[in-house]
């Protein structure tokens, strides 16, 4: 089925297509936590992204920090954020890097003021910046427009054979009419990362996969010498759902790249795609929450998120669709998958059609439908950190 859709979203003033429409309280750093959190609790309706981290970090590390924090404000599904930090200069980079949107955005420092005041004078803008959000009206967009990021979790034998090629024929229909979407998880790739390889673009595009891939590697079986993915990847779920080694986990996990789609762009984690539509690699944990996390702050709208044991990660601003091809997961966890494609391996449906499920259910879910994750209240916001602090 060629995508032909029109979805109800909100157009952004930087022209971008966000299909929520949340204010967010930013807090930058670890103890600026408490302060946030007074503001949303003023203000119900407004949404606080605590974290653990923002103070003493340095170098690449900041930057990530950076890039991370900006771009979770600066995401279509965000309407306007309020910055609460400890002091002003961090506080203000990140507020002058989201008002480049266009959107509503102000910071407040608590040093020389303290958390009652601070959290006092934010909550009175938070509230205005929410009941004006209020009237932001969703208004039609085309399906093209959104930024999809896939990462699968808690695979299995299922998941290779169902759920990740439904993903993939999705991507592949999706990148064919002008969408943009985002792979990654370069730890998952090992074994398999020769086939990912040759899904590059250009050789300069495969040039800048192959530096972050080695760049992972040197940094499992040099840096720390000694050391193997033993129960880490593949991870004791996927090893009770009988993938023994990570090779078969890759060969499964690059089920989601399609078919037919080359990869236009290596992208540093959180980092938002420049080339225009097409598929891109992100480079990520394949931890759930710090994944979908790095790809919220790179702008994108729609999560998919094949899984085979079961999974129950959700995001603050990225909703994350959950789908499962394994019968046993898709009946004793039924209130977190959102699409059931077990089907396809009794034979009563092919990919195709199940990709044809997926695009009708990532369309209501673009126009207003909570998924599992959202309706059950699965909120899982974690930065990724790089090294330690100072």
């Amino acid at each position: 089925m060629a995508i032909n859709k029109k979805i109800m979203a909100y157009r952004r003033q930087n022209g971008r297509v966000g299909v929520r429409n949340h204010v967010v309280i930013l807090p930058v750093d670890d103890i600026s936590n408490a302060c946030a959190e007074k503001v949303a609790a003023m203000v119900p309706g407004t949404l606080c992204l605590p974290h653990a981290y923002g103070r003493l970090q340095f170098g690449e590390d900041l930057d990530l920090f950076f890039r991370t924090m900006i771009g979770t404000g600066s995401n279509a599904n965000v309407a306007a954020a309020v910055v609460i930090g400890i002091e002003p200069g961090w506080t203000q980079k990140i507020v002058d890097g989201i008002k480049k949107t266009g959107k509503p955005v102000e910071g407040f420092a608590i040093e020389r003021r303290g958390d009652l005041q601070t959290a006092a004078d934010a909550a009175r803008v938070a509230q205005k910046l929410l009941q004006d959000a209020s009237e932001i009206q969703r208004t039609p967009c085309d399906f093209k427009e959104l930024y999809i990021s896939v990462k699968c979790g808690e695979s299995d034998t299922t998941t290779g054979l169902s759920s990740c090629p439904t993903v993939g024929n999705v991507l592949d229909k999706h990148c064919e009419i002008g969408g943009m979407a985002s792979f990654g998880e370069t730890s998952e790739l090992t074994g398999g990362e020769h086939i990912v390889k040759a899904k590059a673009a250009n050789k300069e595009v495969e040039a800048k996969f192959t530096a972050m891939f080695d760049d992972y590697q040197k940094l499992v079986f040099e840096q720390r010498a000694g050391s193997d993915l033993s129960e880490s990847q593949p991870t004791k779920g996927n090893i009770i759902g009988g993938l023994t080694t990570i090779e078969e986990k890759a060969l499964g996990n690059i089920e989601k790249l399609g078919k037919r789609t080359k990869f236009i762009d290596a992208l540093q984690p959180a980092e938002e795609p420049k080339r225009g539509p097409g598929l891109y690699f992100m480079d990520t944990s394949s931890a759930a929450a710090e994944a979908v996390t790095l790809w919220a702050a790179s702008g994108a709208v729609v999560h998919l998120f094949p899984t085979g044991q079961g999974n129950v990660i959700g995001n603050p601003i990225e909703p994350v669709i959950k789908l499962s091809g394994n019968p046993i997961t898709c009946k004793t966890m039924r209130e977190h998958i959102d699409l059931d494609v077990s089907a396809i391996l009794r034979g009563e449906m092919t990919v195709d059609q199940a990709g044809d499920a997926l695009i009708e259910l990532i369309t209501r879910t673009a126009n207003g439908r909570l998924t599992c994750a959202e309706a059950l209240g699965h909120r899982e916001f974690v930065m990724t950190k790089l090294y330690r602090s100072a």
